[in-house]
């Protein structure tokens, strides 16, 4: 295998997470626009995603980083909306709503300070 060079590691590129807001914005880029950088600053140590649906299922950080990367450049055709649900100094929960032609794909997102950058913690998406 030949040795890495410069930007060989372009997906662990730093991305601006001080915020809440930034760091949700970042989170939808990655999970509907394809976008790589940034994935193992976005999420949190301990992140889960869960899938609630007839065979409910649940992702660690690893498979998920895993999953993301190989969508890379992937844009989904769908619409995108965000509402903020709760927040605080430390911690904020959004709902991201997808809506295809034939579904919608709800996302309830929790986002926790982590020294000065924010996370994504937890996932949980549900199909209509």
């Amino acid at each position: 295998m030949a040795a890495e060079g410069p930007g060989a590691k372009a997906t662990k590129a730093n991305v601006n997470l001080s915020t809440a807001d930034f760091s949700l914005e970042h989170y939808v880029a990655v999970t509907t626009e394809g976008e790589s950088a940034g994935l193992e600053q976005l999420f949190a140590e301990d992140f889960n995603q869960k899938i609630q649906a007839t065979n409910a299922q649940s992702h660690n950080r690893e498979a998920v980083i895993k999953s993301l990367k190989k969508q890379k450049g992937e844009k989904l055709n769908c619409t995108v909306s965000t509402a903020i649900i709760e927040e605080s100094a430390d911690y904020m929960v959004a709902k991201v709503t997808l809506k295809f032609e034939n579904f919608t794909k709800t996302d309830l997102v929790t986002l926790e300070r982590v020294g000065n950058d924010w996370k994504v913690s937890k996932s949980i998406n549900s199909y209509k």
